[in-house]
């Protein structure tokens, strides 16, 4: 089966959002991941809802699958790269804000899911501390989420306080397995930092799995590669996606890549279908 392919917005940072649509929905992606920033869909916005109207309107009439992404760097705090975070001393709540906010923007838009992550850990509070604050922001934002019938992906990321596999199933553990707290899998990330080989990393999140990002990347280097300029064996990762029964959006993130964003797209899905093996479809250059 084709793997249904989408791609980061966050990597279209210059374009207009309803341009970046276009282009995606033009070189034949089948969705994206939007990220909420200030450039394209501001959750802190005084006019959001017709915002988001206006893009649920679009994604419909270009036929694209979305994932909301809640990574932005600066939407919370001017100075400080993702910050705050669900671990915040001081600050978690606005945390939980934004993802509430995401929550309601997911239900608008009919989105697959809710993509987040637990933030660095910063202070010297003992770990149980930090889980006990990270379990009860996502309790929080679960409440909602299940009663507007969104599912939640959480991320684990590099450099952060759950930062594997193994941080996801302790977290949902402390959680009570909820059905609607998956895992957002970066093929990246799985290279970058677990011990076990990148498809079996596949399969061990299958079960959870609510979302896939992917890109290439090198061990213990967390960097967003275009794929060939890494170290992952693409064909097998994709032969383990198909095996999971995964049929969400498989999104490309490159996040550092918007200067030749078109290009990058279209290089990227070239790659993917090749390495699912599904045949071109004759994509049309893109200068």
């Amino acid at each position: 089966m084709r793997p249904r392919l989408g791609y980061g917005t966050n990597g279209f940072a210059d374009h207009r959002l309803e341009d970046a649509l276009a282009v995606l929905a033009g070189l034949g992606y089948d969705g994206v991941a939007l990220t909420l920033d200030v450039r394209h869909l501001d959750p802190f916005a005084p006019d959001l809802p017709r915002a988001v109207g206006r893009v649920a309107a679009r994604l419909a009439e270009l036929g694209l699958s979305v994932v909301v992404e809640t990574g932005a760097r600066y939407l919370l705090d001017p100075w400080r790269k993702h910050q705050p975070t669900l671990l915040s001393e001081d600050g978690a709540g606005r945390r939980v804000d934004l993802l509430l906010r995401a929550v309601r923007i997911a239900e608008d838009l009919g989105a697959q899911a809710v993509s987040f992550w637990s933030g660095t850990a910063i202070g010297a509070e003992p770990p149980e501390v930090r889980w006990d604050r990270l379990a009860r922001g996502c309790a929080e934002v679960l409440r909602l989420a299940d009663e507007r019938g969104v599912t939640l992906a959480f991320e684990p990321e590099p450099g952060m306080f759950v930062d594997t596999i193994a941080g996801y199933e302790r977290l949902a553990a402390r959680l009570g397995d909820p059905e609607r707290f998956g895992i957002m899998l970066d093929i990246g990330h799985c290279r970058c930092l677990e011990e076990e080989p990148v498809p079996a990393c596949v399969r061990r999140a299958g079960p959870r799995l609510a979302g896939v990002q992917i890109e290439d990347m090198r061990r213990g280097v967390h960097e967003h590669l275009e794929f060939g300029a890494g170290e992952i064996d693409f064909p097998p990762v994709m032969r383990a996606l198909e095996e999971t029964g995964y049929r969400g959006l498989v999104s490309v993130e490159l996040p550092r890549h918007g200067h030749d964003a078109p290009g990058a797209a279209r290089r990227s899905l070239e790659f993917l279908r090749a390495a699912a093996g599904v045949p071109s479809r004759g994509l049309e250059e893109v200068t």
